[in-house]
């Protein structure tokens, strides 16, 4: 029994390995594209955001607190006051020291038009010192217990 070895020159025969060549192309292409247009779907909007590890500063004993209802009303401390007479009551409740810290809660369904106009007033009477209040240690949409 003989044993023929063929070589690829005495039969010209088509190759069966796939050529990848044009597969690497495409991937390279894709591969750009995606790359030029990744960081235009971000938004990339340069700010430089604060960061803080002071501790809240602490409560003063008998503090002074303006709410601004739902409906708009006014309240200085639990007494509900027209904002024409915010002053007087906010002088009566911090008895007359300007510097006392003035805290400011409001509904989250009053619009931002009254909360500045609220605060104008403060600012107007003399009280720079304003806090705002929030619910700490719930995340949005949590009911208070």
């Amino acid at each position: 029994m003989a044993i023929h070895l063929r070589h690829t020159d005495e039969n010209p025969h088509e190759a069966h390995e796939i050529n990848v060549t044009p597969f690497i192309d495409v991937m390279l292409v894709l591969l750009v594209i995606f790359m030029v247009t990744a960081p235009l779907t971000t938004v990339n909007v340069p700010v430089d955001l604060p960061s803080s590890t002071q501790q809240p500063a602490p409560r003063p004993d008998n503090p002074v607190f303006v709410t601004i209802q739902a409906n708009q009303t006014l309240a200085v401390g639990e007494d509900i006051v027209a904002q024409n007479d915010l002053p007087t009551a906010l002088n009566t409740a911090a008895k007359g020291n300007k510097d006392e810290r003035i805290f400011l809660r409001a509904d989250k369904t009053v619009d931002y038009a009254t909360l500045m106009s609220v605060m104008d007033k403060l600012r107007a009477a003399g009280y720079l010192k304003v806090a705002l209040v929030n619910l700490q240690g719930q995340e949005e949409g949590a009911q208070a217990p």
